[in-house]
């Protein structure tokens, strides 16, 4: 009877473990409070506490950051840019954190529109002591045909601003640097872009060279590559052909196949009234687009993408929400027969049909998140590490009939398989123990680092995996300011782990450093400091226990316990037979008497 009992008790762990494995936890109120509300637009580290903080529009002319603390709510409003600051009609399009000046505080980068201005205005807000100096904000003296790219074009690890000013033809680039905050302007690329708008331009590794590359989406719809050779941006003769689609989407760079190449993923429209949609891929140097989801059909309902629109474009978030070392995807559906809106999630599987055989990986619809389904109306979606515990969890935004600002829901996830992961953040370098004012060199955003690893799973397979830090920036593209690289279920030490930084124009050795025998489920913090000595570059490593740990202290416990519990019951039987020995003595000796 017992041995029954222990069987179904075994049956229901393994029931609950393997349901709790994807179930999410609605963790609004811890996080927010009753401050739920606005558009989620960018993080970063602001108080340099290694927290990361989250940048929140609200009413489209304000900015509130949220500083992570460690008390219930975990994220409370600290710093406030008001309305008052800008021109009047200033619409805020978009928020980008950095180190702009080079003084290793986090400084903000601020676009805005006006009401019938095509042009985008630029506000930077520098960093002073953890807070902002609102009185002495610089509006740059150009402004944008679009959204400005923040990357790291001279590769002196000072973000710089790059984007298109001329609203007439020729369309040349322009690039903004900011160094100890005095506006310096030059032309960019040596020939004229006609930039799409909105663009999703990024500054990323595209060759597995450890320097980053740039790459521009261009009218017509097409796509430019501009390769860092030797510091400088060279453009591809060969021009990536556009997808027989209608409607293009946001362009976006991951290790969809894990072979340590960067891949160009685009959601698409495949009719004009976007009742189809289809996310293909291509190949790090290849020019097929290849299909990795076409399925949008649940039961007899199809849903597809939600069209995009200037304010905010059909875009895909990512990130390895299982930990298995292949990035998964958050979107935003429509049901096309109806009009609710989802944000659902798209799990990285291995292909089963012939139209992704050439990539052997494609991404598959969960249907079955309850808590995602729970939000209606949802508008966007991403990931976001909540308790910096290398699991990423999700955020997501959704639209209510009464309210301006969109409603923000925190979905912790429970993801209870153990997986292991390296958490990788690369800072600027501009200092290391003698920065300015005493300041910490944390939280300064730094675009265009290139991470990879490669080491043996449990099955004695290679296995790669790669991203770049902070590739793109505009658009709500809403990157994390650190690579979380999913190592599945094997527990080995990391072989190889490399990080690369850009190279300054003319530089040609390769700024990349290597490091070995990384543990697994740690945070390690690179501080490429001095930038053209890769040797002497340093790292600090944070470990985050996994589950298996408070399972095998639980066990240990659990084993001492039993243990002292036998020796307590062994000395009480002893005690108990010595106390009978004893009587049986004593009665022996009055019987002798007698």
């Amino acid at each position: 009877m017992w041995m029954f009992k222990l069987n179904i008790w075994a049956f229901l762990w393994l029931f609950v473990g393997q349901y709790g494995a994807f179930a999410l936890q609605d963790v609004t109120a811890d996080l927010f409070g009753a401050e739920n509300y606005g558009t989620v637009a960018a993080f970063g580290d602001f108080y340099a506490d290694k927290q990361t903080d989250i940048f929140i529009i609200r009413g489209q002319s304000e900015l509130v950051i949220f500083l992570a603390d460690s008390k219930i709510p975990y994220f409370k409003p600290k710093v406030n840019i008001t309305k008052d600051i800008f021109p009047r009609d200033a619409v805020i399009t978009s928020v980008v954190p950095g180190d702009y000046d080079g003084d290793s505080q986090m400084d903000v980068l601020l676009t805005t529109t006006i009401q019938n201005s095509k042009m985008t205005n630029v506000f930077i807000f520098w960093g002073n002591n953890q807070t902002l100096d609102l009185s002495g904000k610089l509006m740059l003296n150009k402004n944008f045909t679009d959204q400005p790219l923040v990357m790291d074009f001279n590769g002196d690890m000072i973000p710089d601003i790059f984007g298109v000013t001329d609203s007439v033809p020729p369309l040349f680039t322009e690039v903004c640097y900011l160094t100890k905050r005095v506006q310096r302007w030059e032309k960019a690329l040596s020939s004229s872009v006609d930039m799409r708008s909105p663009h999703s331009n990024a500054f990323i590794d595209l060759n597995r060279d450890f320097t980053a590359d740039l790459f521009l989406t261009t009218e017509g719809p097409k796509f430019e590559t501009w390769i860092s050779k030797d510091g400088n941006f060279t453009k591809e003769e060969v021009t990536l052909a556009e997808p027989p689609v209608k409607i293009i989407g946001q362009s976006s760079f991951v290790d969809f196949d894990g072979d340590g190449y960067q891949d160009h993923l685009l959601p698409v429209c495949l009719d004009a009234t976007c009742q189809r949609g289809a996310i293909y891929m291509v190949k790090s140097g290849s020019a097929e687009w290849v299909p990795v989801l076409l399925d949008f059909q649940r039961r007899e309902t199809i849903w597809s993408f939600v069209p995009g629109k200037p304010s905010q474009p059909l875009a895909l978030h990512f990130g390895d929400y299982n930990l298995d070392g292949f990035p998964d995807a958050l979107v935003v559906l429509r049901n096309t027969s109806g009009s609710g809106q989802q944000a659902f999630l798209l799990e990285n599987v291995p292909c089963n049909n012939a139209s992704c055989h050439g990539v052997g990986r494609m991404f598959q619809i969960l249907w079955d998140q309850s808590d995602l389904g729970a939000i209606q109306n949802a508008v966007m979606a991403t990931f976001f590490d909540i308790y910096e515990d290398g699991i990423l969890d999700m955020l997501v935004l959704s639209q209510a009939e009464d309210k301006h600002d969109l409603i923000i829901h925190a979905l912790k996830n429970n993801y209870e398989a153990d997986a292991y992961f390296v958490k990788v953040m690369v800072l600027s370098g501009l200092c290391f123990n003698d920065c300015p004012e005493d300041v910490k060199p944390f939280g300064v955003n730094q675009p265009g680092p290139y991470v990879m690893y490669t080491t043996t799973d449990s099955n004695g397979n290679l296995k790669n995996a790669s991203a770049g830090q902070l590739s793109q920036s505009a658009h709500f593209s809403l990157q994390l300011p650190y690579t979380v690289l999913g190592l599945g279920r094997s527990a080995n030490f990391l072989d190889h782990l490399f990080v690369g930084i850009p190279r300054q124009p003319g530089e040609t050795e390769i700024r990349k450093k290597e490091w070995t025998a990384i543990i697994p489920n740690s945070q390690l913090i690179v501080i490429p400091f001095p930038h053209n000595q890769p040797r002497s570059w340093s790292a600090k490593l944070y470990l985050t226990p996994s589950n298996s740990v408070l399972l095998t202290a639980i066990a240990l416990i659990g084993v001492c316990v039993f243990i002292l519990v036998i020796i307590g019951i062994l000395h009480w039987q002893e005690k108990k037979a010595d106390d009978r020995e004893k009587r049986q003595e004593a009665h022996r000796f009055h019987f002798d008497a007698m």
